[in-house]
């Protein structure tokens, strides 16, 4: 039996389930950056819908856990949230635009945007994770050594980078963005790599990601 057809059957109910809250989310994000004319945010719109659909074809082939699916779903729900929901006047925000990817929760420290970031792409290298051990068992046992999740976490800090890439490209599309600029970039990818080491080091001390999400 092949290794794909192990991982019959995929789209379990609890996969549905996850499947049908990040379109639920995404409809709403939809109805939001329409209604307040937040072209910069139907972009990003836009590339989640192809992301869906790429996470859809890794499962297919990977078979991730149903955690890591939910830690990624929430994660979209989160960025979606970060350019669309606005925050009150006296909360402390960076810049002018006032919503939660510009708040301080730390002020002048560590902000939502941050956050994301880390969580994030710490979430991406335990999926680079899954992707690279279920190659591995074709070969016999894997196990999580430090030499493969430096791998995985400088996958993450590929995806990282590729995410700064779309957000550069926003910025030449739309007038009006909330990207930032240089400095704001360089924060983003020291958040991406401190992300992408604490999921590293917990997959290696833990052992994580070994079960599929049909099981």
């Amino acid at each position: 039996m092949s290794s794909i057809e192990a991982k019959q059957p995929l789209l379990t109910r609890d996969v549905q389930i996850v499947l049908a809250f990040t379109l639920a989310y995404l409809a709403v994000a939809v109805a939001g950056a329409l209604r307040t004319g937040n072209a910069e945010f139907i972009i990003y719109i836009g590339v989640m819908v192809v992301l869906v659909g790429v996470i859809g074809f890794v499962h297919y082939r990977v078979n991730l856990t149903l955690p890591a699916l939910w830690a990624l779903t929430g994660w979209g729900a989160a960025h979606m949230a970060g350019g669309l929901v606005t925050v009150p006047e006296s909360w402390p925000i960076h810049g002018d635009i006032r919503v939660l990817y510009s708040l301080w929760l730390i002020p002048e420290r560590l902000k939502y945007d941050q956050v994301i970031h880390a969580y994030g792409f710490g979430v991406t290298t335990w999926v680079c994770w899954q992707g690279l051990r279920s190659v591995l068992l074709q070969y016999g046992p894997a196990r999580p050594t430090y030499g493969l999740m430096v791998l995985c976490a400088a996958g993450g800090m590929g995806f990282g980078a590729l995410n700064e890439v779309i957000e550069f490209t926003a910025t030449l599309l739309v007038p009006e963005t909330n990207v930032g600029g240089y400095v704001n970039t360089g924060w983003d990818l020291v958040a991406n790599l401190t992300g992408t080491t604490i999921a590293a080091t917990l997959i290696v001390l833990t052992g994580r990601g070994s079960g599929p999400a049909t099981e």
